[in-house]
């Protein structure tokens, strides 16, 4: 799960997030929230992401920021639950 936090908030390609769900998200404002083990156990999903999927947060108040800091700086606003997956 470390891995997959870390390539969907550090890979970029230039400011922005190489994987294409993640960009899209994240452009329009949302946070990275929480990342589910397990949630996807199609043949399809574990081939894609070994079984994981992300769930992102629009969160009305911060929308507007989290796109301008993004749209921008590259910046990726996230969770507590999501920054500790990434100091394990």
């Amino acid at each position: 799960m470390r891995l997959c936090a870390s390539y969907l908030s550090e890979s970029k390609n230039g400011l922005a997030a190489a994987d294409p769900v993640a960009h899209f998200h994240l452009s329009n404002g949302a946070s990275m929230e929480r990342i589910n083990w397990l949630s996807d156990t199609s043949s399809k999903g574990f081939r894609q992401s070994a079984g994981m999927m992300i769930n992102y947060l629009y969160r009305t108040s911060r929308i507007e920021k989290n796109h301008e800091a993004y749209s921008s700086e590259g910046k990726i606003r996230k969770s507590g639950a999501f920054k500790a997956l990434l100091k394990t």
